[in-house]
């Protein structure tokens, strides 16, 4: 596991790494595992408030390992060793995709999983599924009509072509484009920022709430946020939010997100 993927945790960011560079960081069965395993780890532990993905070398994931034949399709199912093993939408933190070179094929799903996408202006993006006689996966048939609207995203997977990162930030895929070399250092301060400004709880309670939005009606969805804020205000870090704004100083947050998140969402 530690050698396809990589974990590192400092100052609140759990910093995952795709790591075959020597193979584009071609998507395999284990390192589908080894990323999910690092997820779920990165979700129990209240000292990470921030998740970013990246990948080693030049390549964020060229896609699919062909060299794995059939299985470089086929999803991985882990052995019950009662390691959570989750996706990125599943992680109760948000998590950022620093896209620091291709994605292709599971490279872009993979990434349309995550919350925020920063991405290298001169990445090879493409739904290439079509042209390899499989189609598009995790859930991409939902979430990208979402993200960039239908007839582009009907282009994108049916034609299976080829764009720039340029090109997928002004289809609004990423929020923003820059140049290869800056991806990590432009995701990790967006992770930074975060973690200094903004509640842990009400980052994982919100991140939710955005992926229910998917399939909730808007009547639905104004029910549930009245019922959480309602609930959420007279939490210590509601309080201590309004307060360092008054006096002028950072928040010191005190909330956890796995003692208090999932219980906010169900009230």
């Amino acid at each position: 596991m530690e050698d396809v993927v990589l974990y590192d945790k400092a100052s609140g960011i759990a910093t995952i790494t795709l790591n075959r560079p020597d193979r584009m960081n071609a998507w395999t069965g284990e390192l589908s595992d080894a990323l999910q395993a690092y997820l779920g780890e990165a979700d129990r532990d209240d000292e990470v408030v921030v998740v970013v993905i990246t990948g080693a070398g030049t390549a964020f994931c060229a896609g699919a390992d062909l060299g794995e034949g059939e299985g470089g399709f086929l999803p991985v199912t882990a052995d019950d060793d009662g390691t959570p093993r989750l996706w990125p939408y599943q992680v109760r933190k948000p998590v950022i995709a620093a896209i620091n070179g291709h994605a292709v094929g599971v490279g872009i799903t993979i990434a349309m999983l995550c919350d925020i996408r920063i991405i290298a202006e001169n990445a090879k993006v493409q739904y290439a599924m079509v042209r390899r006689g499989v189609v598009p996966e995790l859930a991409s048939h939902v979430i990208l009509p979402r993200v960039v609207g239908f007839s582009r995203a009907a282009e994108l997977m049916l034609t299976g072509r080829m764009m720039s990162g340029a090109e997928a930030a002004e289809l609004g895929l990423a929020s923003k484009a820059v140049p290869a070399e800056e991806v990590l250092a432009e995701a990790t301060s967006l992770a930074a920022e975060m973690v200094r400004d903004a509640s842990p709880v009400a980052l994982g309670v919100s991140k939710q709430l955005l992926w229910q939005g998917v399939t909730s009606s808007v009547d639905d969805m104004l029910k549930r946020e009245g019922r959480i804020i309602s609930s959420i205000a007279h939490m210590p870090d509601a309080v201590e939010g309004v307060t360092a704004f008054f006096e002028r100083r950072d928040a010191v947050w005190s909330g956890s997100v796995n003692e208090s998140a999932d219980d906010i969402l169900q009230r």
